[in-house]
């Protein structure tokens, strides 16, 4: 018998599927689709689009609108700046009319559904907007990850209601389905510091390029650095292989911005860089305050280039405006680290997997450098006989840090556990379930992954603990557990 089986935690009816309906517009090159390297086949398409007479341009662009306009925000706007994508293949005596313009634009572009292969991996954070919530209520954002053709990562956005009695609602998401637009944004030298040492490359070439530049810099000040550099290679051994280094690491940085228009739900944060080129994967959301009060929301994820592993650092505020980071140190080197909802003893901490198979604690005097962590908790019960992890950043209650965990057992059955950890010394545990409390129910074994029930992270409101679950990587659902009946079971 487990925990779940006594009704210590509750299933909510509701449930979230996989939408493939959920689709964003790309621009679409043909040639270069990824399958083969070769060259792009946009001349000639380009030469066929010109080559159309003017009714067939305009019977054809109709059919497109009609098929696709009411799918996608502002479609026409979107075939306008990929045909503008094209401009340099264009001759500036050859002026196009709107609807070859239009046309021009839809053939360079194609729907992506976020969602067409599986929903998974929730978090949960108490939403920055609070107006207008009944009394006792508590308005959140849930991160989802969707998964579409190529097995390809998207973070997406809903939103919900926990009521007074602890009763969690999730919103219907609307119909449209819109990505942000990427912008440049301010460099760390502490992470290029890090990673340098990391590979080796922390040297004169190096401590060049940055005495020349403060603790934060733009893109274009490092290019001048680097630029500099390059200009007397005869001069510094090895700096070709520095400045390549200091430029991969430049590009993990950037920034997205969604219209003010674009509902929350409607936000996707799709791949904006090489490294995370095969998805964003796993974010876990934690609502972040800071030692003066000020709030902010950060997520680790996991960047996936397709054959290699890294960390991400997103950072926002509104959920409107979101900067990504890279997360360097050993203790970031795996998947699943954890922020902590504030400080502890002045300085950050976070659960880490580095070693891939137990719990551990980080802690750090920068939000984006983790390099060493301390043991925590091993596998010990035979339902996390393969390996151990964290099910989202820890709550804070009055006994302790409650820490959601995962744990991988038989058959690579996932299922959902706790610990409780002193709140000034997260290293200590003080509780632990000795039996899972969610496991895959009968009715939950089936899926994209089956036997698998996992989550990037939960709430505490109203005294309940407010549990999203990924359910064999195809849908979502929500789990309760009374705060107080949850404290019960765990035992030192």
């Amino acid at each position: 018998m487990t925990v779940t089986g006594e009704q210590l935690a509750t299933r909510s009816r509701q449930r979230m599927s996989a939408d493939p309906r959920r689709v964003v517009t790309r621009l679409f090159v043909p040639g270069q689709e990824g399958f083969e390297p070769q060259d792009s086949r946009a001349g000639s398409v380009l030469s066929r689009i010109l080559a159309l007479t003017d009714d067939e341009v305009r019977t054809t662009l109709r059919d497109v609108l009609t098929r696709f306009d009411g799918r996608h925000r502002d479609l026409a706007g979107t075939f306008r700046r990929h045909a503008d994508e094209l401009a340099d293949r264009l001759d500036p005596k050859h002026g196009l009319d709107e609807a070859r313009l239009l046309l021009l634009g839809a053939t360079f572009t194609n729907e992506y559904a976020i969602e067409g292969a599986a929903l998974c991996n929730p978090s949960v954070v108490a939403h920055p907007d609070q107006s207008d919530v009944a009394e006792g209520g508590l308005r959140f954002v849930m991160s989802v990850r969707g998964i579409g053709e190529g097995h390809r990562s998207t973070i997406g956005f809903r939103t919900g209601i926990v009521d007074a009695r602890g009763h969690a609602t999730i919103d219907q998401p609307p119909p449209f389905a819109s990505t942000g637009r990427v912008e440049p944004t301010l460099l760390d030298a502490a992470v290029f510091r890090v990673a340098l040492r990391e590979r080796g490359r922390d040297g004169e070439a190096a401590d060049y390029v940055f005495a020349g530049l403060g603790e934060l810099f733009t893109r274009s000040d490092l290019d001048e650095r680097l630029d500099r550099l390059h200009a007397n290679l005869t001069m510094w051994g090895h700096a070709e292989e520095t400045i390549a280094l200091i430029r991969s690491i430049a590009t993990r940085c950037y920034a997205v911005e969604f219209a003010s228009g674009v509902a929350l739900s409607e936000r996707v944060l799709w791949p904006a860089m090489e490294a995370e080129h095969a998805g964003m994967e796993d974010a876990r959301f934690v609502r972040f305050v800071d030692d003066d009060g000020s709030v902010s929301y950060h997520a680790t994820y996991t960047a996936y280039s397709g054959s290699r592993i890294s960390q991400q650092l997103l950072t926002t505020t509104d959920f409107q405006t979101f900067t990504s980071a890279p997360l360097v140190g050993r203790a970031a080197a795996n998947k699943g680290l954890g922020l902590f909802p504030r400080r502890i003893g002045g300085r950050y901490a976070a659960m880490s997997r580095s070693d891939r198979e137990t719990n551990t604690v980080a802690f750090a005097d920068h939000l984006s450098v983790w390099t060493t962590s301390a043991p925590c908790q091993q596998p010990a019960e035979v339902w996390e006989t393969l390996q151990l992890g964290n099910c989202g950043p820890p709550m804070e209650t009055d006994e302790g840090w409650l820490v959601l965990t995962h744990g991988v057992g038989p058959m690579r059955t996932y299922s959902i556990g706790a610990i409780l950890l002193d709140l000034d010394d997260p290293t200590r545990v003080i509780g632990r379930l000795r039996r899972p409390l969610l496991v895959p129910a009968p009715d939950e074994r089936d899926g994209y992954v089956p036997n698998v029930v996992y989550s990037c992270g939960a709430l505490i409101h109203a005294g309940t603990v407010v549990i999203p679950v990924g359910i064999c990587d195809s849908a979502i659902g929500v789990a309760t557990v009374p705060l107080i009946e949850l404290m019960a079971e765990l035992r030192p």
